[in-house]
């Protein structure tokens, strides 16, 4: 059986992602270094998150390092990059090149549905900023939907809350485990 850790820092969606996975047949751990897979959460400010994964941080870049899967969900990606201008600017996980900044978009926060292209399955975002990196796989509406840098994968979007095609989406992620 296949085991997820969902990474801790005092906020984010952690019960339901946990719960998304459970769904999938996956066994919960905390143990981030043994884990089949990682999930960097995400919901809350970049500064707190990156405070309040204390000693989580080294074992992420080691993880990524050794190329052991970690998949970033919305906040989860924005950390994984090298830097985040929210909070006034906070140095990520450095484990995917490229920063977070504002969104600049018609509605801001942008929250709802959106097709994610390629592919053109509609996933659940809530975002007020956004990744620009070169690692960059797919979009939403001009803005990076998935991201993928070695083992690391990241999405903007929350598939834990996206219906039937976020599960789609993270049966595949467990798949690659």
């Amino acid at each position: 059986m296949t085991t997820v850790a969902v990474a801790r820092y005092g906020a984010g969606n952690v019960r339901s992602v946990e719960l998304a996975f459970a769904r999938l047949g996956a066994e919960p751990t905390n143990d981030l270094e043994a884990a089949d897979l990682v999930v960097l959460p995400g919901v809350g400010s970049a500064r707190s998150a990156m405070d309040g994964l204390g000693d989580a941080v080294e074992t992420l870049r080691r993880r990524h390092a050794q190329s052991r899967p970690i998949l970033g969900i919305c906040l989860g990606l924005q950390l994984a990059l090298d830097e985040s201008e929210e909070d006034g600017g906070v140095a990520g996980l450095g484990i995917v090149p490229g920063r977070a900044v504002r969104l600049e978009a018609e509605r801001v926060p942008r929250i709802g549905w959106a097709p994610v292209e390629p592919g053109g399955d509609a996933y659940w975002f809530a975002h007020s900023y956004e990744a620009v990196t070169d690692a960059t796989v797919a979009t939403s509406e001009g803005h990076a939907a998935i991201v993928e840098h070695g083992a690391f994968t990241g999405v903007q979007f929350h598939p834990e809350k996206s219906a039937a095609a976020g599960l789609r989406f993270l049966d595949r992620c467990l798949s690659r485990v």
